[in-house]
């Protein structure tokens, strides 16, 4: 092949790393709104182990500065080893790179806080030194501003990295709704997670097709697929 971004996402293709999705990282993003970005974040997370996606979790200066992981994304992985460092590259950590070498996958789907500073680099040093391709979930990460968000794509995007979305991630994992494996668990994430698409696919489940309603307790059970 060519070109190896022609090839789709796929869960045999393609790791995970998510980067300082922390609160006082958090509390500095200006370029998308705080809670949407949680929940994108989140949603993704979800889709990864949906898929038994390799997923790398890693932070910056837990303790001293950035706070502690989101609780509703360790709650999604809650038995992974959180990789903590000093640098504001997490390429510079060896920890990471070798967390990313043990996959054995040069897919790298991206959600990290900031885009101008820790994914910008990582993405950049991915590329460069580790031969990587690099996919930048754009809604799954945010900026200091609306213009260091975007200018930071762009940068990214003239360098090779590939943007999409956290939707667009599933849905490119999912690829065929005849994959009964991990439909109903996808439809969960998207009722959850998708705004008004969601809210489409309960009112067609329940008003099209007369299925009885879920109650929130199903719903979670239904939502809740093993971590391989």
């Amino acid at each position: 092949m060519t070109n190896p971004k022609l090839e789709v996402l796929t869960p045999q293709n393609s790791q995970l790393i998510i980067i300082d999705q922390q609160p006082q990282m958090a509390f500095g993003v200006q370029s998308i709104d705080r809670q949407v970005l949680k929940n994108n974040v989140v949603a993704l997370a979800k889709a990864a182990k949906v898929f038994r996606i390799p997923t790398t979790i890693t932070t910056v200066e837990t303790q001293s500065f950035s706070g502690f992981t989101y609780p509703e994304l360790l709650d999604v992985f809650p038995d992974h080893k959180l990789l903590e460092r000093t640098s504001m590259n997490s390429w510079d950590d060896q920890k990471v790179r070798d967390a990313l070498a043990a996959n054995g996958r040069k897919k790298v789907v991206v959600a990290g806080l900031w885009t101008e500073v820790c994914n910008t680099t990582f993405a950049l040093c991915a590329m460069l030194e580790g031969d990587y391709e690099i996919y930048m979930v754009a809604d799954a990460s945010g900026g200091t501003s609306k213009d260091a968000h975007d200018y930071s794509m762009q940068r990214m995007i003239q360098a090779g990295v590939v943007p999409v979305t956290w939707q667009q991630v599933m849905l490119e994992w999912q690829r065929d709704w005849a994959r009964r494996e991990t439909y109903d668990a996808v439809m969960a994430i998207a009722k959850e997670h998708s705004g008004a698409y969601g809210m489409g696919v309960d009112y067609a489940y329940t008003m099209v097709h007369k299925a009885p309603q879920r109650t929130n307790e199903q719903h979670e059970l239904l939502a809740a697929v093993p971590a391989k």
